[in-house]
């Protein structure tokens, strides 16, 4: 299986430049050795605007100009959205029926059109839909150029600090897929560790057994954090094999607990998923390598419940 690679994240940095923003590293209110690198500060409210640009503008002019699609809970939805407007061509995004409400309303004020599945049929809907109107398909992690996209982040980091551990939240694995290529190669005595809700834990599953071990959406989807109820792929498993030091998981209440604290100590908004790696970092320390941390905090669509509950405890 080809892996992305140093140059591949390099030709991404390019592509998406005009378009996805060069997040700096924030200092953190908890300790003067950690740093937030806060993709809620993208246009979208998350990371994935990197992935989706890059893949939609490498796409073949004819592919690209009959539409794309993809299956997401949200931020990737939303960025490949984005990415289409951009293009001014068609997007559908398949979402579960749970999917937050909040980033549906998102996604169509982009104007994608919307199909609501259940949460297990998604990827079957979606394959259904684009053979039947000729789309192109965006997957949210498991492409290479997802991965080349999301891979800038890293690239920015060691650009930016000489750091000695990056924390990466790990959903369907394309964002720590891609940051672990990018610092691995350009800084390799770093070392970077996925963090997942402890609700979600099929990477580490995965990984601890050398091969692809799925949960079923039952037991996911009890996390809160749901940009992260994804499972890995072939193609983001061979990745964090190869590439990756570990995981640790971290719990709802410490994941809730750092959202909050993103809001009222680091003046973020940060929504469940994009604060677990922050968690990591305030609950597993001792789990954890010493020195010079970067926290990727993923995205900041923060419910509208939450963010009232959040001002108000």
């Amino acid at each position: 299986m080809e892996l992305v690679e140093l140059a591949d994240i390099q030709a991404a940095a390019r592509t998406i430049a005009a378009v996805a923003v060069r997040t700096p590293l924030l200092p953190s209110p908890w300790s003067a050795q950690l740093w937030l690198k806060p993709e809620n500060l993208q246009p979208t409210g998350a990371f994935k605007v990197r992935g989706a640009t890059h893949a939609v503008a490498r796409l073949p002019a004819s592919q690209r100009a009959a539409g794309v699609i993809t299956e997401s809970s949200g931020n990737h939805g939303l960025a490949v959205a984005y990415a289409a407007r951009r293009h001014r061509i068609d997007c559908v995004v398949v979402m579960p029926e749970q999917a937050a409400p909040h980033k549906v309303a998102a996604i169509r004020a982009l104007g994608a059109e919307v199909v609501r599945v259940p949460a297990a049929d998604r990827t079957a809907a979606t394959a259904t839909i684009a053979a039947r109107r000729g789309l192109a398909l965006v997957p949210p992690f498991d492409h290479r150029d997802v991965i080349a996209g999301q891979g800038t982040v890293g690239l920015e980091i060691v650009d930016d600090l000489p750091v000695d551990l990056v924390l990466v939240p790990v959903g369907g694995g394309g964002l720590a897929s891609g940051v672990a290529t990018a610092v691995k190669a350009r800084r390799p005595e770093a070392a970077v560790i996925g963090v997942e809700p402890e609700l979600a834990a099929d990477a580490r599953e995965s990984l601890a057994a050398g091969r692809l071990r799925r949960w079923p959406v039952e037991q996911t989807y009890r996390t809160v954090a749901d940009g992260l109820r994804t499972q890995l792929s072939a193609l983001t498993l061979a990745h964090l094999r190869a590439r990756l030091d570990g995981i640790v998981t971290v719990t709802e209440d410490e994941i809730l607990g750092t959202a909050r604290g993103m809001l009222r100590e680091a003046r973020l908004v940060v929504e469940p998923s994009g604060a677990v790696a922050a968690a990591a970092y305030l609950h597993r320390r001792a789990e954890l390598p010493a020195g010079r941390t970067v926290a990727v905090i993923s995205g900041g669509q923060l419910a509208p419940e939450l963010l009232r509950r959040f001002a108000t405890d």
